[in-house]
């Protein structure tokens, strides 16, 4: 559900400062990823033979945007990229980036990729941007509130108060990346889901925080992945956890639902495989 526009009033100055960063590292990736979209060129597959993990120029160009603009303006901070991994920092914030995720959505022309831009403090996900530039849709979430921007209008975010798994439309990006035990679990609450659509990578999340949808379920998710996730759909009223019930930090694991009451109806199944390892994840 989208309300009217918030001020973001009750953030200290340095928090604001951190958002607006964040909206930045947005803006400048997005001028790289909409310029290739469609138009991506060659496509470097990271696994060779062991499988199929693509990356493009536009990955590779985006983060690194992302990457100089923190190099200047926060030094201090950690930064933890999907292309180009580990920088060190001494703030105790750390940027976890993935300028594409949906990469095989990308190099397929279908515009449910996003930009997934997070900051940290320790291992706690505070701010975080889900950004669609095919769209011109952008999800802003931090500690105490979410917001669109969407083709220029600004409005509060919020999810939608369902509490029954069966009108519940539910989301996973690939249920083939799942274990045996995994997929048993998912495949027991699709049962019960009004609706499941896949595919969606990142997007399944905005639309939860919009009140489009009401639960995405995934696993074999990298920080990168995980970290701009749960400020929007916590900052919309959702609940963020990993399979056994626990607050979500950086994954590999992640159940998001609207309500605590849907939560509670999905971890009764996600318990019994929650220590199984997944496969490659997906991007």
């Amino acid at each position: 559900m989208q309300l009217p526009f918030t001020p973001r009033t009750d953030l200290t100055q340095d928090f604001q400062d951190r958002l607006k960063l964040a909206e930045r590292l947005g803006d400048a990736a997005r001028a790289i990823t909409l310029s290739l979209f469609r138009n991506h060129g060659d496509t470097v597959n990271k696994l060779g033979e062991a499988g199929f993990d693509p990356v493009t120029q536009a990955d590779r160009d985006a983060e690194a945007a992302m990457r100089e603009i923190l190099d200047r303006d926060a030094p201090d901070d950690a930064i933890n990229g999907e292309e180009f991994g580990l920088k060190a920092g001494s703030s105790g914030w750390t940027w976890y980036l993935d300028p594409i995720d949906g990469t095989r959505a990308f190099i397929a022309g279908l515009p449910s990729w996003t930009t997934l831009i997070a900051c940290a403090h320790g291992d706690t996900p505070e701010i975080g941007i889900i950004d669609q530039p095919w769209l011109d849709e952008r999800y802003i979430g931090w500690t105490s509130g979410a917001e669109s921007d969407i083709r220029g209008e600004i409005q509060r975010l919020s999810i939608h108060p369902e509490t029954h798994l069966t009108n519940a439309i539910l989301s996973t990006t690939d249920p083939f990346i799942l274990t045996p035990s995994e997929r048993g679990a998912f495949e027991h609450i699709r049962q019960t889901a009004r609706l499941t659509r896949y595919g969606l990578d990142a997007y399944a999340y905005a639309r939860v925080s919009a009140g489009d949808m009401h639960m995405v379920i995934e696993a074999g998710l990298q920080p990168h992945d995980v970290g701009a996730l749960i400020p929007v759909v916590r900052g919309a009223g959702g609940i963020a956890c990993d399979w056994t019930g626990q607050p979500a930090k950086l994954g590999p694991q992640l159940v998001c639902a609207s309500t605590q009451n849907l939560m509670d109806q999905a971890i009764v199944s996600l318990r019994r495989s929650a220590g199984s390892k997944s496969r490659i994840g997906i991007d």
